[in-house]
């Protein structure tokens, strides 16, 4: 049974140093898929836009400035507001957003509880697909015919 931590929160669009205006979004976190945070925000298109990116990426951006190419994340503060920036950057373009450090360091803190840091690869359910994958694996009654590696053991007296 996979958990999922969600939280809807208003982020603004930035357009300019004067001006931004407010997008929808909500924040998921799937321990299924324990190394990433996904973003999705609703802009009043048929289709939200959705975003995938490290949740270590997000963590660190919340205390100092971190990422390069797609994702960019730092913590600064406007009019007496502490923020965490997320600068988004793809081939239709760049967006800069504003989202409050409370909230998203709130529901961060949440992910953290339900998957630690440095436990990530126990929720990614590779032991069961593995097992799965050799209990698929056919066993020599399965082929017959088929010759067996030669033993690597010589024979006694050889």
């Amino acid at each position: 049974m996979h958990t999922v931590v969600e939280r809807e929160l208003e982020l603004g669009l930035v357009l300019s140093p004067e001006r931004s205006v407010p997008v929808p979004a909500r924040l998921t976190y799937r321990t299924d898929d324990p190394y990433a945070v996904h973003v999705t925000f609703h802009i009043g298109s048929p289709t939200p836009v959705r975003w995938t990116f490290a949740r270590e990426l997000l963590v660190e951006g919340v205390f100092r400035t971190c990422g390069d190419g797609d994702v960019r994340v730092w913590p600064t503060k406007s009019g007496g507001r502490s923020l965490v920036c997320v600068e988004l950057d793809s081939p239709d373009g760049r967006a800069l957003l504003e989202a409050p450090a409370a909230a998203v360091s709130a529901w961060l803190e949440r992910t953290l509880r339900v998957v630690p840091p440095g436990s990530e690869q126990g929720h990614l359910g590779l032991d069961k697909g593995l097992s799965d994958l050799l209990a698929m694996a056919p066993t020599d009654d399965l082929l017959p015919g088929v010759p067996r590696p030669a033993d690597e053991t010589p024979e006694p007296g050889a």
